[in-house]
């Protein structure tokens, strides 16, 4: 296993980001993290709160700098963008946000060209599809967070319902972070078993409605979130700092990240989240799972609506 010790730096101090490099500086994982805001100030205080918290956790250096302090990163972190507003949906956020990744990416891959870029700036999908053509890296150093949350999301709600450990859960939200993205319901298996018999042998429901409102609680989740206090940041974080385990520790983790697909499914040239390996060279290979004829369909479907966005970007 690789030597966990290393550095990340986190490019954006508002919520996501400083969430994020607290959840990372809790997690023991790193011995370095630097914070890079536009407002330095901003990053500062971000740093020297966190740095306060070290001595209740494993020791580790926070830092804030500018996009040249990415220089020896083993991952950069992209966090900075404008903030999704209540009832917008994430691909409104495009336009907004793609020349400040534009800038970001220069200086970061300038300073640090051997480094793994993370992208959590919304619409994730379309902005890592554009990283990976602004940055010129290989597609496989480019990740997207993808629907990693999305499917934590889902893991929990059907925990909740069926009354177990979310450990125990295993299934997938694919496609977009957005409004597109669906539930492989073929592939969720509770206790290794596939849902439909782990309800026949527990005598619990299944029922096609359920399983529905289950989904569309997932996927408008972020929605009701921003409704109610303005941002999500704790349970993406979350979602962050495991993506960054998974690297850090080479643990060939099949996790769903957002990533170029080339060729699975038949489809070509566009990033979206399938389950995929992920190690310290960032995803190895993308898994093709079997899907049913209807999640085909809709995997289809959520490839036209990133590359409608992606155009606006490319």
């Amino acid at each position: 296993m690789a030597n966990e010790a290393g550095k990340v730096a986190v490019v954006g101090a508002g919520r996501v980001g400083s969430t994020f490099a607290y959840s990372l500086a809790a997690s023991g994982l790193v011995r370095e993290i630097v914070i890079a805001d536009m407002d330095l100030a901003r990053a500062e205080g971000e740093a020297m709160d966190i740095a306060q918290s070290v001595p209740f956790h494993r020791p580790v250096r926070i830092s804030a700098g500018g996009l040249a302090d990415a220089a020896g990163a083993v991952v950069t972190v992209i966090t900075a963008g404008a903030a999704q507003r209540p009832g917008e949906p994430r691909t409104a956020l495009v336009q907004r946000n793609v020349e400040a990744m534009r800038s970001i990416l220069d200086q970061v891959v300038s300073a640090n060209p051997d480094g793994l870029l993370l992208i959590a700036t919304n619409p994730v999908d379309a902005l890592t599809y554009a990283a990976i053509k602004m940055s010129r890296l290989p597609p496989g150093r480019v990740i997207g967070s993808g629907t990693v949350l999305d499917s934590a999301r889902l893991r929990a709600e059907l925990a909740a319902h069926y009354g177990v450990d979310a450990r125990n859960v295993h299934a997938y939200v694919l496609g977009e972070h957005g409004d597109s993205e669906f539930v492989a319901w073929s592939t969720a298996t509770v206790g290794n078993m596939r849902l439909e018999d782990y309800c026949v042998a527990t005598r619990t429901s299944c029922e096609p409605a359920q399983m529905e409102q289950i989904g569309e609680r997932v996927r408008r989740a972020a929605y009701e979130i921003i409704q109610r206090k303005g941002a999500t940041n704790f349970a993406i974080a979350a979602a962050l700092t495991r993506i960054i385990e998974a690297i850090l520790r080479d643990e060939q983790s099949v996790l769903t990240v957002s990533t170029l697909v080339q060729g699975e499914y038949g489809l070509q040239d566009v990033c979206l989240s399938l389950p995929a390996i992920v190690g310290r060279n960032g995803v190895q290979q993308v898994l093709p799972v079997p899907l049913a004829d209807g999640e085909l369909a809709a995997l289809r479907r959520s490839a036209e609506a990133i590359r409608g966005v992606t155009q606006r970007v490319a």
